[in-house]
């Protein structure tokens, strides 16, 4: 499998950013990690392993990114603020950074990229989607978490609404947004399987369907559990039906 390591300080998260691209053709997936796991964590749990058929085949692209966790909503030792605005300069880096990283790596302005990501990782998959449905076509959140106040010490401001999924979603009214995120595929996955909590999925589908944004509320059942040989079965699953 073609694998490449690109990195780059990022004045927006004022550190060093890695990621990892896996594959040599194919429509790009940007991968985020949990909120214990950096760029290399897709491969350590063996989602790599899991999806390599379609890698290798060139029916995806996966771009696995870090992210800053650590210096934003799971900083207990800086200020609320400090945390939204941290969050708030990921998603900047995410749609200013990675994703004219992606469009050159593949050779294209205008590719649609997909997301994916699970726990954590699931609110930056639809975080980005959700507010970046021009350069986000496909998102596949699995076990995630959408309403993030609990990080945030009852504190609030406009760095956190424009990064809390729930509240930002539930007052979307720009037509062109909603326009664009009409043609977009968004897959919520959850279950009863251990682990697993399908409150928050099942609170981010209602807003979502409150505003009229297609998307898919996928109850895996048994199979909806929230560790990683879960959430391998629903992403071979998923990308079966690319």
């Amino acid at each position: 499998m073609r694998t490449e390591y690109h990195h780059w300080y990022s004045g927006r998260t004022s550190r060093e950013m890695g990621l990892v691209v896996y594959g040599h053709w194919g429509p790009p997936m940007l991968a985020f990690p949990t909120s214990g796991g950096d760029e290399w964590e897709m491969d350590r749990q063996g989602m790599i392993a899991a999806l390599a058929d379609f890698i290798d085949s060139g029916r995806v692209k996966i771009v696995a990114v870090n992210a800053n966790s650590g210096d934003a909503f799971y900083n207990k030792g800086a200020h609320p603020f400090h945390r939204s605005y941290m969050q708030a300069q990921y998603d900047a880096y995410v749609r200013y950074e990675v994703v004219p990283f992606i469009r050159r790596h593949c050779q294209s302005d205008d590719i649609g990229i997909a997301t994916m990501g699970a726990s954590l990782g699931a609110y930056h998959a639809a975080n980005s989607l959700l507010k970046h449905p021009d350069a986000f076509r496909r998102c596949y959140a699995l076990s995630g978490v959408y309403d993030m106040k609990r990080f945030m010490d009852g504190l609030y401001d406009d760095n956190f609404y424009f990064n809390n999924p729930v509240d930002y979603v539930s007052q979307m009214d720009d037509p062109h947004v909603r326009g664009l995120l009409a043609g977009c595929e968004i897959h919520l996955a959850t279950g009863h399987g251990p682990w697993e909590d399908k409150g928050p999925t099942y609170r981010m589908a209602s807003v979502l369907a409150s505003k009229g944004l297609p998307h898919h509320l996928d109850d895996w059942g048994a199979l909806g559990g929230h560790d990683w040989p879960y959430w391998k079965h629903q992403m071979r699953e998923y990308l079966s039906r690319w």
